[in-house]
C-alpha cells in the first residue's frame, strides 16, 4: 500500500503519516517512510532520538551522490546532466531505520521558480517515481504543502492521497488547493482526514464545508500526541485508546481497499 499524506503545515499531516507508518511496522510490514516536506518533522514523529536525527543527511544535500548519479555539479546551472539517473539502491543505502520504519528524508530544493531542472530536482523526482512505482514496501510519504514531488506518471502508483484538515479556515483553504493540484496530476483517490477535533461542532463544521469529499477518519485533539512529541517518543506511544482506535480503523480501511 502506498499513501501520500498532504495538508497545511501544522495540520498534523506528519503525525498522521508517522502513526500509519509505525502501526504498519508493528504489524510486521516492511515500511518505507519518506519525508518530502522541506520542513522535515517525520523523524521526530517516529521518535528518532535527537542525536540520531543529527546524522540524517537529506538526499538534496548529498552532493557526491547527486554528482555521481547525474554527472553534474550541484547548484551549477546551464550544464548537461542525466535526466534518468540510477536510483534503485538509494532507499536501501540512505534510509535510517527506527522502530521498524526505514526513513528517507528528501530535503529542500533551492531553486528560483517552479519547474526546476537542476540535478538535485531531477534525482529526487526519479527517486520518488522509483519508490512509488517499483518498490514492494508499504510506502508512506509526508508531502510538502503542494504535490509537486508526485509527477503525472508517478501519481498513478499511489493508492491513496490523504489530505489532513484541522477545523480552521486556513487549513480548509489549503486542502482545497491540494484537491485541485491532485486532480491536475491525475490523482483520483483523495480522502480527507479530519484532525484535532475537539468538539462535535468541529467535526460538523468540517463535514459541512467538505460535503463533496469523503472524510475517512476524524482524529480527536490529543494531549497524548503533544506529550509524546515533548518526550521524544514515537507518536503512537502517546495515543489513548480512543485515538489509537481511530488510527487503526483508518489503516484497516486503507489496507482493505488497496487489496481490492
Amino acid at each position: 500500500m502506498k499513501i501520500a499524506v498532504a495538508g497545511k503545515g501544522g495540520s498534523g499531516k506528519s503525525t498522521v503519516a508517522g502513526a500509519l507508518a509505525l502501526l504498519q511496522a508493528r504489524a510486521g510490514c516492511r515500511v518505507l517512510a519518506v519525508d518530502a516536506d522541506p520542513d522535515a518533522n517525520l523523524a521526530s514523529v517516529l521518535g528518532v532520538p535527537a542525536e540520531r536525527q543529527r546524522e540524517i543527511v537529506p538526499i538534496s544535500e548529498r552532493r557526491a551522490l547527486i554528482e555521481e548519479r547525474t554527472g553534474a555539479k550541484v547548484r551549477q546551472y546551464g550544464q548537461m546532466f542525466k535526466l534518468n539517473p540510477e536510483v534503485a539502491d538509494i532507499a536501501d543505502n540512505c534510509a535510517l531505520v527506527h522502530e521498524g520504519v526505514a526513513l528517507l528524508v528528501l530535503g529542500a530544493i533551492e531553486a528560483g521558480g517552479s519547474g526546476c531542472a537542476c540535478p538535485e530536482s531531477v534525482l529526487i523526482k526519479a527517486l520518488v517515481a522509483d519508490l512509488v512505482l517499483h518498490k514492494d514496501e508499504a510506502l508512506v510519504m509526508d508531502m510538502e504543502a503542494g504535490v509537486e514531488h508526485l509527477g503525472r506518471g508517478t501519481a498513478r502508483g499511489v493508492d491513496t492521497m490523504l489530505v489532513v484538515v484541522e477545523p480552521s479556515r486556513m487549513s480548509l483553504d489549503c486542502a482545497k488547493r491540494v484537491f485541485r493540484m491532485a486532480a491536475e496530476i491525475g490523482l483520483t483517490d483523495v480522502r480527507v482526514v479530519a484532525n484535532k477535533i475537539a468538539t462535535p461542532d468541529d467535526e460538523r463544521w468540517l463535514r459541512d464545508a467538505l460535503a463533496d469529499r469523503e472524510i475517512v477518519a476524524a482524529i480527536p485533539l490529543s494531549e497524548g500526541i503533544r506529550a509524546a512529541d515533548r518526550d521524544g517518543r514515537p507518536v503512537v506511544n502517546g495515543l489513548d485508546g480512543e485515538t489509537l482506535g481511530v488510527f487503526e480503523d483508518l489503516l484497516q480501511v486503507l489496507q482493505s481497499e488497496a487489496a481490492r
